[in-house]
């Protein structure tokens, strides 16, 4: 090799380096007037670490993610109904070995304490399959990250309606926890008048939240729309119409046991990435800047129905 170039080659190489450090160093994590987006990010990267396992209740590490939701309630202030935030249920399998599952459940008392939204999110994933460690970042600690800042939020200013704060677990043993939920609610069904669920929330190539539910409740479509006007990402409305198929979002997550009893529901999402339910869906693979935008567009839209008299 040519020395003269051999040195350009070296020079360009040192260079590079130089930029690409300059360049890391530049990098400005996403914050937020609305909560503590750092919190949110460390948040999600825990709950979606390998010691997590994946976050299935058939892993005995389950009880250190189960211990992190309860930690996390208990540091934002969500009240607990009765003794503590744990509703225990039973999840079925083929084998017929009953699992225990724990669904995480608080309040935050508004100023009208007889009419409730339910913000919900579930933080169970698909575990260990073939040896490979489904961390499920976006599906679903994007969620249940967004639940505690959401209620965080909340929690620093009171709403009008109080607000129901439940992490679910077995959403995806088939949406088992909502299930028991719905049908052990901790307070009289008329009294919900919305459920808030969030299911992906963290990743989207073109930029776009989903906001399902007004196809079938239309009365929520105006707050939808105002709720674009004021989003910090692109918040679109859509994937509820059963015309579409599988691209009909109504019950592909916990949103769909409200839906079943009649309650109604906005479901936050988005579409599935190349990562959606595979082992490759881990926290460096979030946008966390479209995450943090995410989730104050969600609060922005629960602060609209949350003013609301008559949904």
């Amino acid at each position: 090799m040519n020395r003269n170039l051999y040195n350009v080659f070296g020079f360009l190489a040192v260079l590079l380096a130089l930029c690409v450090l300059v360049e890391a160093q530049n990098v400005v994590a996403p914050s937020s007037k609305l909560f503590d987006a750092a919190q949110l990010i460390r948040d999600i990267q825990t709950l979606s670490a390998d010691d997590m396992e994946g976050r299935s209740a058939d892993r005995a590490t389950m009880a250190k993610a189960r211990d992190y939701v309860e930690k996390r309630f208990t540091d934002v202030g969500i009240t607990p109904f009765g003794k503590g935030y744990r509703q225990e249920f039973e999840i079925k399998q083929r084998s017929g070995t009953p699992l225990k599952g724990i669904n995480f459940v608080g309040q935050i008392v508004g100023k009208k304490k007889d009419k409730f939204i339910v913000i919900t999110a579930h933080y169970d994933h698909e575990g260990i399959r073939n040896g490979q460690i489904y961390n499920g970042a976006d599906d679903n600690a994007s969620g249940t990250a967004a639940l505690f800042a959401i209620a965080s939020y909340f929690k620093k200013n009171k709403p009008e309606q109080s607000l129901i704060i439940v992490a679910f677990d077995a959403e995806e043993k088939g949406l088992v926890g909502s299930r028991h939920f719905v049908a052990n609610l901790p307070v009289k069904k008329s009294s919900i008048l919305l459920n808030v669920n969030m299911d992906m929330i963290s990743r989207n190539d073109k930029g776009e939240l989903w906001a399902t539910g007004a196809f079938h409740y239309p009365k929520l479509k105006p707050i939808l729309k105002a709720a674009q006007k004021k989003a910090t990402v692109k918040l679109m409305l859509g994937h509820d119409d059963p015309k579409l198929g599988r691209d009909d979002w109504t019950f592909q997550s916990d949103h769909g046991s409200f839906h079943r009893e009649k309650i109604s529901f906005i479901y936050f999402g988005v579409e599935d990435h190349p990562d959606y339910h595979k082992p490759t869906d881990d926290f460096e693979k979030i946008n966390q800047d479209f995450y943090v935008r995410a989730v104050e567009t969600i609060i922005n839209a629960v602060r609209l129905v949350d003013a609301i008299k008559n949904i």
